[in-house]
């Protein structure tokens, strides 16, 4: 008997060890990915200089990464579910490691732009299959936990990124960004044969809603695309408005379409889970003033007080940390209090670091003036993602896992997008096409009142503690679909 608990005892113990491998795997899959959205940001002037882009074509370097990563999330989501969770992470991670090598090499503007397309794609495909088996292999507190370290690398990775991005641009040059990734995949490729787990069933194309697919990439393509121009061209102007409506005509087409279909891309009804549909709204709002916060403090920080981009990078590196530990916070807190108090508290301690941040201006310097807010609103921030990761996942079944991750990450970046678009027109109304001190303040100000905002929301559209915390502490494969 007691060698039979023994054996049980190192069992347990080597499933749980497997488990973090597998979690350490898919987190930096996951890094690799968000950084590649922020690195390039402290990168564009050099990148422009080298490969001739005139200014208003540099940032399509951005668009069109974020374009077709976030018009193709429900798809990688859906994707995973019916032809394996496994063969969809390993062919997202071989065409974003394909295609970083092709945007190392870019030669014009073109060539980089498909590139980056081409790591969107990948991106869009490895990102909610990533997630996806982490919330098939984790359960209850532990998923809670697994889902805090995945919003902890959606916060902190971002800073990540700006810190090598500037590190590497400063010591090599900016193709040294999109190098790096390549051994980084290697590694990522040979560890995860061994640890992400086989797939139970073999690829089931006929389930995929490739009509509903067509329609949802297309509709969110034409939402990104007027929302990032929209701080150029103008929010009133024909293409901002004509690519908009047509991006939410096409979504509540979609919408219908999803009603009615045998397997949908998504369930639609899930969204009337207030903690499913609450999280996802609170996506959008959280994620807006991630983005913005970082675009805002880099255009301060560069463009103001004149920091060059390694030292931008480092000046990032304390969010990093306070957004780490507001995610490690946020899973702690919502085992214990649910999201809905959780959610509220940490978009009210946002609100204060970006009214902190609110207070600069021309004379101002980066300890007093920058880095009280940053942190501030960092660990709000990184509390924050984890815990409506938390809040849409949770009570996910297995197979919908990759649907609700994909509805999940399509937040992030919708929302990123939006907020970077609003919060730019805000810091440049003052000042023309240039952000200018006092523009950049009003900006951050905008940016806190958002977050007021997603405070009150998460008080009205999130589930009470009462009802949330027993869908956390089931078992997935118990809960019903709605």
């Amino acid at each position: 008997m007691h060698h039979l608990h023994r054996h049980r005892q190192r069992s347990a113990t080597t499933a749980a060890g497997s488990r973090r491998a597998l979690l350490s795997v898919l987190l930096v899959a996951q890094l690799m990915v968000i950084i590649d959205i922020s690195a390039v940001n402290v990168a564009l002037p050099d990148l422009a200089r080298d490969l001739g882009i005139s200014g208003g074509d540099i940032g399509w370097a951005i668009t069109s990464y974020s374009l077709l990563f976030g018009s193709l999330l429900l798809l990688g989501g859906r994707a995973a579910d019916l032809l394996g969770r496994r063969r969809l992470f390993f062919v997202g991670l071989s065409v974003f490691t394909l295609s970083s090598l092709a945007s190392a090499v870019a030669v014009n503007a073109g060539s980089l732009f498909v590139a980056r397309a081409g790591q969107g794609v990948g991106a869009a495909l490895l990102s909610p299959a990533a997630l996806s088996i982490i919330t098939t292999a984790f359960e209850g507190k532990e998923r809670a936990r697994a889902l805090g370290a995945w919003g902890a690398v959606g916060g902190a990775g971002a800073a990540v990124g700006v810190l090598l991005g500037g590190v590497l641009t400063e010591l090599a040059d900016w193709r040294a960004i999109f190098y790096i990734n390549l051994p980084v995949a290697v590694a990522l490729f040979l560890a995860a044969r061994k640890v992400v787990p086989e797939d139970a069933h073999g690829p089931s194309w006929r389930g995929l809603d490739l009509r509903g697919a067509v329609v949802a990439t297309a509709s969110l393509a034409g939402l990104v695309y007027a929302i990032s121009q929209a701080a150029s061209v103008g929010w009133a102007s024909a293409q901002t408005l004509g690519f908009g409506l047509a991006g939410l005509a096409g979504l509540v087409s979609f919408a219908a379409m999803e009603t009615r279909a045998a397997r949908p891309l998504l369930r639609v009804r899930r969204l009337t889970d207030r903690a499913v549909g609450g999280g996802f709204a609170l996506m959008l709002v959280g994620s807006g003033v991630l983005f913005g916060t970082f675009l805002l403090s880099s255009l301060y920080l560069q463009n103001v007080l004149g920091m060059g981009p390694l030292e931008t990078g480092l000046a990032f590196l304390p969010l990093a940390v306070t957004a780490g530990a507001g995610a490690h916070l946020g899973s702690q807190l919502s085992a214990r209090f649910g999201v809905r108090v959780t959610m509220a508290g940490a978009f009210a301690v946002t609100a204060a670091g970006m009214l902190l941040l609110s207070g600069v201006d021309r004379g101002g310097n980066y300890v007093t003036d920058v880095l009280p807010g940053l942190m501030v609103a960092g660990l709000g921030l990184g509390t924050v993602l984890a815990t409506v990761a938390i809040s849409v996942l949770s009570g996910a079944r297995h197979d919908e896992t990759g649907m609700l991750s994909g509805l999940n990450t399509t937040g992030h970046e919708i929302g990123g997008t939006l907020g970077i678009a609003v919060l730019v027109t805000v810091a440049t109304t003052t000042g023309g096409s240039t952000a200018t001190a006092g523009g950049i303040a009003d900006a951050f100000l905008a940016g806190s009142a958002l977050a007021g905002v997603g405070a009150l929301l998460a008080l009205i559209v999130l589930p009470s503690a009462r009802t949330f915390l027993p869908k956390l502490r089931l078992a997935p494969s118990s809960m019903p679909i709605h």
